[in-house]
């Protein structure tokens, strides 16, 4: 899913940093805000942030000028909702981008705003309308990361195609084409990064109950059931 370093003609990339812009700012403002109102999801915050780093730099050969990866945002959409994601995400592409030559800088906007922006809150609604509907934490959690994957994959493939649009088919016939290329690796990719953000969200549960029942991901126990 990164673009690399200037493959984006500058008038897309800066376009791209500037829609993306307001989204980490306002993001900035809501970390601060989680962390002064509660203190102790710190070590959470650092975890998803975390997360998201180490499965979006297990990069795989796709699209020129671009590749397949986890993006490891659906767990921090939910646990801290989708303006958190912004920031951690961006922050995340960013230290890629300068330690790993994964990604670009010039290309951070283009990459922030598929990964750190449309994909949290893909996840987040996926997970909201999927609890909503009486389903359960778990298979809220794994459609909310698969889906979440799916749709950053369909943003870059949008911005590739604006881009490079075909010389016959136009925009709409590039992206089908890099849609379909990204297909191959990035759905076995999103179904496995659903089934591994389960397995963390499993492993929070039992050690982070109080924080969860605080960030509103688990519910409060009712009396009958606090009972002893």
């Amino acid at each position: 899913m990164h673009i690399a370093e200037g493959y984006l003609p500058p008038l897309h990339a800066a376009a791209w940093t500037v829609a993306a812009a307001p989204f980490v700012v306002y993001g900035a403002r809501a970390v601060v805000r989680q962390v002064r109102a509660d203190p102790d999801t710190k070590l959470l915050l650092g975890a998803a942030g975390a997360f998201t780093f180490v499965l979006s730099a297990l990069k795989i050969p796709s699209v020129t000028g671009s590749c397949s990866h986890p993006t490891g945002t659906g767990l921090g959409a939910v646990l801290f909702r989708p303006p958190v994601m912004a920031l951690l995400g961006t922050v995340v592409l960013g230290f890629q981008a300068l330690l790993l030559a994964h990604g670009g800088l010039t290309t951070l906007g283009a990459n922030a705003f598929s990964m750190a922006i449309v994909g949290p809150w893909v996840a987040f609604g996926v997970y909201a309308l999927t609890r909503r509907m009486g389903g359960g934490l778990l298979p809220a959690v794994f459609l909310a990361a698969a889906l979440g994957d799916l749709a950053t994959y369909c943003v870059t493939s949008v911005q590739l195609a604006l881009a490079f649009p075909d010389a016959a088919t136009g925009v709409l016939g590039s992206v089908l084409k890099f849609g379909s290329i990204f297909a191959l690796t990035q759905i076995p990719l999103a179904i496995s990064e659903g089934l591994l953000t389960v397995l963390v969200m499993r492993l929070l549960v039992r050690i982070s109950p109080t924080e969860l029942t605080r960030l509103r991901v688990l519910r409060p126990a009712t009396p009958a059931e606090a009972a002893p």
